[in-house]
Parts: structure tokens; sequence; C-alpha cells
């Protein structure tokens, strides 16, 4: 550290950044002052960001979001509660293994260099978590749990193994989650998802479809609208019917969904999933061929290709007729790749005038179309395309129902209650959401504890015989190939029944690694229990979590999961919490030059750069002050050296300040004080409300307003300097540690600041007892008035009207209209 100068001349005092963190790094380890007491009697909170894969060292995403959580953690141990901040890896599955691969070393070898890498990294970058509690998802330690719990639900029927058409990524050579398809692609690697036919593990998310959606509205206070939204249109419900057709030598009916009933006259055929088992089904063996054929060419469009409505419809027709249940018509049924089997049964009614897929295939096969809903008399699309909106019912009755001239709801109830009257359908509710496709045909993840045997069929592996270890596989090729490299470790997969002690296999698959990201936040807090998941006493003590701090890509996948465990693990009677996390902040992204950052587009910073030129406070502060959490932060627009030179300029102040500790501020400069009482308190309010920017903004004005104080004459020996620098001190630890630590043994005090607790609000300082008002005539700023801060509105208009400045403005002109807010504003029209 340089001493401070006293030759105007000269640079201003300073310090050596990289000193002053090499210097409180080991005095903050030695203080573990973020360790969290569990019996500790102070309020406790929960404070939680989302853990990240090991994939490599910190980067600016990495940094943004704990630079954000911090303000909060630190704010909690200021305030007085008692905190829980801990941190670990997401260090099993795809982002870890294909790292590893692409620099040829064993994931074992890479992903734990990686952690220890990050884990100095962390410590570096002084965030306040408690390391006591850290864990990998990768420790057999959790990973044995992970299995347990897997058990768990499986024992309540919320785990079970089936056949179906899954989404398959063919560049990482495995399934994927519907959650885990963007557009069509695989969310981890951008390839475009096929679909295969596969027998594999889920989890029964839909049993809690229903009360994941109505949990949003409790949610929806504390949670961004955009994640909500993301929720609620994933999970998708729908109220319709399920109604029944005769079909032509099948015993027993072919049901389908719809969300319309009411325009069930107008189905004029039916189209089966091309690829479901269904269609194989019903096909007759004249057409049996064509099928077939037809095939091949369905599993070579992604999903998103055949849901597009603007490509040409293709099908063909099964050799069947099913019978329309209100109509009595025959009515053809064909197989199609815009119907998908994993939605419904497989199959729908085909009503063209309402759907403009229906209507394009109608139109390319020469198929009836009928409306049954009326356009509005100007629609201009009347022999062109299908009318999807809603309208009076039309062409829709029979001997028994007449729904002419009815309402969209009127006539789905009426509809619904007739056929349920009949036996031809039943009123149902509907979810886009489907179950969890959880099994993973790749090498690093949790096993799925599961033993297969012809005699017992699937066996579960005892409790006592957990964890079921991954094999090292040293040497062996990773790479994905779409099965599992654990089929070919043959003194892992074989072993004996647990049940008959026949011969028998391990499942070779392994844990999405989304499994262990659900319910790692119990783990936290006992994470070294090795007798239990979690310790349901602490589990209640601690959660649910106070504030989870995480990106919007994780709006559907994590967040989903997440909740669904809480509710799975509340009813095995492991947890009471409803829902996980009570509030959620999504930060933005950091980009540069208005894009995402990108080796292909040269475009990418560095973190480890910007730390070693900037320091660790710089770039913190500069990722906090730059915007709304919530926002993208553009570094090509931010400066993290104006950053810091301004904690340059807040340091200095403590090297000003001459009075003794403990000096009674009470005898110093009042206005100084009122400007330190009132940040405190608003930054207190902004913090609550996650504006963590505008805080900032409030202690850089402090800072100028306390250097202009000790420059003006009074200089440091004012006690109310010393308040306000002190003051400053303990915002910036919340934003700023290694300053922070500075300015507070430069004013005399032992470390550490970040827990010298928040700083007491006089409310006789509070109290303005004038304030500013603004008077405008034609929107141009005439006068300023001190007024009282609860002046009334006439008294402010009538001082706003005698002043000789605006008088002059108005000069003699017809006054039209005056606006008053009092105590602020005038605004005066002529």
């Amino acid at each position: 550290m340089t001493q401070r100068t006293t030759d105007a001349r000269e640079e201003p005092a300073t310090y050596d950044v990289a000193a002053t963190e090499q210097k409180w790094q080991p005095v903050w380890e030695k203080l573990d002052p973020f360790r969290a007491d569990d019996s500790s009697p102070r309020e406790k909170r929960y404070a939680l960001t989302m853990f990240p894969y090991p994939s490599g060292d910190l980067h600016m995403g990495h940094a943004e979001v704990t630079a954000l959580h911090d303000v909060i953690a630190r704010y909690w141990w200021q305030k007085g509660y008692e905190v829980l901040n801990p941190m670990g890896w997401d260090s099993f599955g795809l982002p870890a293994e294909n790292a590893a691969i692409r620099n040829d070393a064993h994931p074992a070898d890479y992903t734990y260099g990686n952690i220890a890498t990050q884990l100095e990294s962390f410590q570096k970058y002084a965030v306040s978590f408690d390391w006591s509690r850290r864990f990998n998802t990768s420790d057999p330690s959790y990973y044995r749990w992970t299995q347990w719990l897997f058990l768990k639900l499986r024992e309540q029927g919320l785990a079970y193994r089936k056949n179906s058409p899954v989404n398959w990524c063919p560049h990482d050579q495995t399934v994927l989650a519907n959650e885990q398809v963007v557009d069509g692609a695989c969310e981890r690697c951008g390839a475009e998802v096929t679909k295969r036919e596969l027998t594999q593990w889920y989890f029964r998310t839909t049993a809690y479809a229903q009360e994941l959606l109505d949990c949003l509205d409790d949610l929806q206070p504390t949670w961004p609208a955009k994640v909500i939204n993301a929720q609620r249109n994933w999970i998708g419900r729908s109220e319709g019917a399920h109604v029944d057709f005769v079909v032509e030598g099948r015993p027993e009916p072919l049901t389908v969904y719809t969300t319309r009933p009411d325009t069930l006259f107008g189905a004029t055929f039916m189209v089966v999933a091309a690829d479901a088992a269904l269609a194989g089904e019903l096909v007759t063996d004249e057409h049996r061929g064509a099928l077939d054929d037809y095939l091949v060419e369905v599993r070579k469009e992604t999903e998103i290709n055949r849901l597009s409505t603007d490509r040409p419809k293709t099908g063909v027709f099964l050799g069947v007729h099913a019978v329309n249940p209100l109509t009595g018509a025959r009515i053809p049924v064909y197989a199609a790749d815009y119907v998908l089997a994993d939605y419904g049964t497989g199959a729908i009614m085909a009503v063209p005038a309402q759907d403009q897929r229906d209507w394009d295939f109608a139109t390319a096969f020469d198929l009836p179309i009928v409306r049954t809903v009326q356009p509005p008399a100007d629609w201009e699309g009347l022999d062109t395309m299908a009318f999807t909106g809603d309208g009076p019912a039309i062409n829709s009755a029979n001997d028994e129902i007449d729904l002419s001239g009815m309402g969209v709801v009127e006539a789905k109830s009426t509809t619904i209650a007739y056929l349920e009257a009949k036996s031809l359908g039943r009123g149902t509710v509907n979810f886009r959401l489907r179950d969890w496709l959880l099994s993973r045909q790749r090498y690093w993840g949790a096993p799925i504890p599961i033993i297969h045997c012809p005699v017992d069929g699937e066996v579960p592996v005892p409790e006592d015989q957990l964890p079921v270890e991954l094999p090292e596989l040293r040497g062996a090729d990773l790479k994905p190939k779409g099965t599992s490299p654990l089929g070919a470790a043959t003194d892992w997969l074989n072993v004996a029944c647990p049940t008959c002690g026949g011969p028998a296999t391990r499942d070779t698959d392994t844990m999405d690694t989304f499994v262990d990201s659900s319910w790692y936040f119990f783990r936290y807090v006992s994470p070294h229990d090795d007798s239990q998941a979690f310790d349901p006493e602490k589990a209640r003590a601690w959660g649910p979590i106070d504030l989870y701090v995480g990106g919007d890509e994780h709006a559907v996948l994590h967040l989903l999961y997440a909740r669904f465990f809480t509710k799975a693990l509340r009813d095995i009677g492991l947890v009471d919490w409803d829902e996980p996390f009570t509030s959620y902040l999504s930060q933005g992204k950091v980009i540069n030059n208005g894009r995402k950052m990108s080796k292909s587009l040269g475009n990418g910073i560095n973190l480890g750069d910007q730390l070693a030129e900037f320091g660790v406070d710089a770039v913190r502060l500069t990722l906090v002050f730059a915007s709304p959490p919530e926002d993208n932060i553009d570094w090509a627009d931010v400066s993290p050296g104006g950053s810091l030179r301004f904690l340059q300029r807040a340091w200095r102040l403590s090297g000003d300040v001459t009075s003794e500790p403990g000096a009674d501020p009470a005898t110093g400069d009042t206005g100084l004080r009122k400007l330190t009482h009132k940040t405190v308190h608003e930054a207190e309010v902004l913090i609550e409300k996650h504006r963590f920017n505008v805080m900032v903004a409030r202690t850089m004005e402090l800072v100028n307003a306390t250097r202009k104080a000790i420059d003006s004459g009074s200089g440091g020996a004012d006690p109310a300097v010393r308040e306000a620098a002190e003051t400053v001190a303990i915002l910036l630890s919340l934003v700023a540690p290694y300053t922070a630590e500075e300015m507070w043994e430069r004013l005399g005090h032992r470390p550490t600041v970040a827990r010298v607790g928040w700083p007491v609000v006089d409310p006789a300082l509070l109290v303005e007892e004038s304030v500013t008002a603004v008077v405008q005539v034609q929107g141009k700023v005439r006068a300023r008035l001190e007024v009282a801060p609860d002046i009334t509105e006439g008294d402010l208009e009538a001082l706003a009207m005698d002043d000789p400045t605006v008088v002059a403005a108005i000069d003699g002109r017809e006054v039209r209209k005056v606006v008053v807010r009092a105590p602020k504003l005038v605004n005066i029209v002529v």
C-alpha cells in the first residue's frame, strides 16, 4: 500500500489491488465469517445461487450471477440473520463429460481438476459462500443418495420404465427429455433432434401437473413473470373431452383428445401419428407396405419440422374407417407426420374447417371440409383457410342435439354432456407436460440402481449396496456411440440377482444431470451426513430457500424438475415444503458488442484477464452497477476502469478521517449526517427490491458528498465524516469486499466489516425540512422553490403563480391548465 501524498500536483493516494487481494484472502480464510451455524438462535435465511458445471474455469456469467447473489447474502448477514449460503459443483452430466472428451481426458480427472481451479477462483472472487458445506454431485457420497431417492420415487410409482418414441441427439448420442429440446434442437449442443424407439426410465412428473400449475399463483408475486409464464405454457393445461370413435375391425373404440368437442360435427377424417404403435395396429395388410415406406421418411424429420404449419402435408391411408359419433358418417383414418405419437393417444379427429393443418391435409387428399363455426361476415378466408376464432355454431345438429347459434363455451359444455350421457366420451383435462425421461446412454452420471433379472425382472439394488459406483474405465473409449459404455464393463455389469441369486445384469444407463440438481439444495443442510440424504429437521429449520438466483435458460428445465422433486419428497414424508424457492431472481447475460460472447465471433471476454487488469472489486462493482439484475450487460458499454477509480476515491476517504473511532457523530455536520442516514435507508429499500445498481449509485453520491465535506474546510476531524466513511465501507462490503475491508482497517477497526451489522438509521434525520419544487411553463423549467414537504397543492400552486420568474414567463397569456404534484412539481400550460 502506498502512502498518501500531500502534493496536490502528484497522483492521489491509491493502493495496490493485487497486494490487497493477497492480504485479505488468508485473513478471511482464518476468520471464516460466513460459516452457517445450525444451532444459532438468530432468524435463519437460505440464500442460493445455481451451482456451476466444472467444464472449465469461471467465466463472465459466473462472475455476474455470484456478484448479484452476494449482495443479498452479505446484506442478510449485516441485517443480523444467520445465513446459509452454500456452494458446490454440478459435476456429473454432458457438459463436464463432453469437455473432458474434447480435451482427451478421463471425465473424473478433468472434472475434479476444474473443480479445484474454480474453487480457487471463487475464493479469490470473495463470494460469501460457506465452503464447509461444499460437495460434488459426482462424489459417491452424494450420488449414493441420488440413487436412494430414485428408488424411493420408484416405490411411490413415480419412477418407471417403458418403451416409446424418444428424442435422440445424434451428436451426444443419447436421449433427451422434452424439456431439453429447444426448437427441435438439443439444448446442449444445438444438433437437430430425431426420434427413436427405446425402452427408457421416466419420472412421473405428470402426477403433479395440476399442483405444479396451481402453485405458480403463489409464486407469482416473487418470481419473474417471464419464468412463471414459461412454466404455465410448458405445463399447458387444456380442458376438452376424450371422444370414442368406433373403428372397423377393432373391438375397442379409438379414443382421441380434443380441446374443441363442439366442432365434432366437422370431423371428416382421423389422423394417427405415423410412428405411433397405434398406426401399426390399425393398418390393413394391403396398406402396410405404404406405411412402412412412409415411416422411413418420417423418421428423418425433426419434431419441429413435423409441427410446422407451412410445409406440405403428407400421409398414407391405413385402409380402415371410423364412425363419427355425432354424425354417424363413415370417415377414413390416415397416418401422417403432423401428429405426434406422445400427444394424447397419438391420434386426432381432424376438423379441417377449424384447424389449418387439417385444412391443408384435407385439401391435399381431397377430403370433405365442413364448417362448424361461423366466421365473421367480413372474413376473407372463407374458401382458402381454416377459421380458428370464436363464433356461433353452424352445421352442428342431429336428431338429439342442436348446437346451432351457441357460443364456444356453451357448445363445448353441451357436447360434453351429450357424449357422457350416451357413453361416447367424457370431459377431460389434459396437459402438455410429459413425464421426465431421465436415463442417458452416457458414462459420466449416476448409475441407475436397478438390476435386470431374467426371472425376477426389474430388481432394485438393496439400500445397503448403495452407491452403485461407476467403474473407472481407464483407457476405454468413452466417446458417445449410441449405447452406454457401461455395457462393456463386464465385471461391473454382471451381478447376482438380489432376489433369486441367479445371473443378472445392471442397468447400463446413467441418470440425467438434472436429477442431481433437482435435490442438491436439500443436501446442503447436512452435507456430510452419511446416514441419510439430508436431515429433515435441518431442512425444516433452514428451508425453503428464501432467494434463488439463476439464469433464464433454466426457466423450465431445472426449476420445473426441482419443484417436482420437492413435492414428491414432501409426499414421501421427508420435507414439509410445497415449493423449493420462495423467491427467484433471474439475471441477464453478459454480452459483448450487442452479441452473445463466442470464440467464433471473436468477442469473448476472459474473466481472468479482467480480474488481473482491474481487480476483483472493480469487476464485481461493474457487474452490479451496470443495470438491473434481469437486464443483459454489454461489456463494451461498461467501464471497469471507471469502477476502479471510484473505489480508489472511496478508499481515500478512510485515510482522510482523523477523528477517533466511536466519536459522537451528532456533534458533526448535520447536512452530511442527513445524507448518510438517507442513503442507508434508501439502500435497504433498494436491496429488498433487487435494485442493486441504484444502491451503488446512492453510495457513489455519498462518497462525493463526503469528499466535498472533507475538502470544504471541516476536514477529516468532523465525526460526521467518520460516520459517512464507515457507512460507505459497510455498503461497499456488499459489492467490493476488498476495498471495504481496507477502509474498515484504516478507520481503526478490526476485521471483518462484513459482520459489523447494518447501520442504524435515525428517523429524525430522514425528516426533510424542505424540498425543491420545480415549476415549469410550457414544459420548460422557470423556477425552483424551496417548500415544506407537507405543503398542500393549493399553497404550492399559489407560490408558483406569484413567483416573479414564472409571472414573466407567462407574460400575460391565459393560463389554460395547471398540474400540481405536491411537493415537487408545478406544470403551467398557457
